[in-house]
């Protein structure tokens, strides 16, 4: 189920009601803004997309936080909390946060992901190399979310060669579902995504702040010469495993040259 606060996001789908698992919201705050929420039967992850705000939660205190005036400006600032908590997020300056949310129940303690944790993967080659940025994976404990970046440059494609992650079929694939959420560079410009497998083919437009869900399926992502994408994912299953599978039509460029 998507969430919204304070800033009106487009879904791309009617996809977004088979999630059964993941949560979207985005915070909007101006300088001095503030917002609240208790959490109760899901963990949660705050990723700071620009701008500085303070966190608080519990006995705990999180000032300034995030370095980056918008997600193309560096690597993410990001908060883990456990379910059943509550937080307050207080706007240092004009800010927008992604609340990530997945279905959970073990109990725990904030942890905070600063940039110099988050880490960087240079993925593909040619014009599907992309920048990935995992925020909260294995080295965080969490128990079902996973949380991380991608930005392709100008007219590049990602999640490509395409993969899936929609069966238990380990150890050649995981069952995850996913949720993306995009932005562009310049916010004008617009990419594209194609889901598909066996019984469905569909593509659709990307443009700034789109959300949509991929609850089975390939999914590559191209943005327009001129432009460069970035999409925040989230992924979460049984299973906290993960391990996509490539459509084997196009896997063939991993090898070339």
């Amino acid at each position: 189920m998507l969430i919204i606060r304070k800033k009106k996001v487009a879904p791309l789908s009617k996809e977004l009601k088979s999630l059964k698992l993941i949560e979207l919201g985005l915070v909007c705050l101006k300088k001095n803004g503030t917002f609240a929420e208790k959490i109760k039967g899901q963990e949660t992850v705050l990723v700071i997309l620009g701008g500085q705000c303070r966190i608080k939660t519990g006995n705990y205190s999180f000032p300034l936080l995030g370095k980056r005036k918008d997600p193309f400006a560096g690597k993410a600032t990001a908060l883990y909390l456990p379910p059943y908590t509550s937080y307050d997020i207080i706007g240092e300056s004009d800010c927008e946060i992604a609340v990530c949310k997945v279905r959970a129940r073990r109990k725990g303690k904030p942890i905070l992901i600063s940039p110099d944790k988050v880490r960087l993967r240079k993925a593909g080659k040619d014009n599907f190399k992309r920048d990935v940025y995992d925020i909260v994976d294995e080295r965080i404990k969490a128990e079902h979310i996973v949380v991380g970046e991608t930005i392709n440059e100008k007219g590049n494609w990602s999640s490509y060669p395409p993969h899936k992650h929609d069966r238990d079929n380990l150890p050649l694939e995981s069952k995850q579902e996913e949720l993306y959420f995009f932005k562009l560079e310049p916010p004008d410009g617009f990419g594209v995504i194609r889901l598909y497998n066996k019984k469905s083919d569909k593509i659709f437009t990307i443009k700034n702040n789109d959300v949509i869900a991929i609850p089975r399926g390939y999914h590559p992502v191209g943005v327009i010469p001129g432009y460069r994408i970035y999409y925040l994912w989230i992924l979460a299953g049984k299973k906290r495993i993960l391990k996509p599978s490539d459509d084997p039509k196009y896997s063939w460029v991993k090898e070339e040259g």
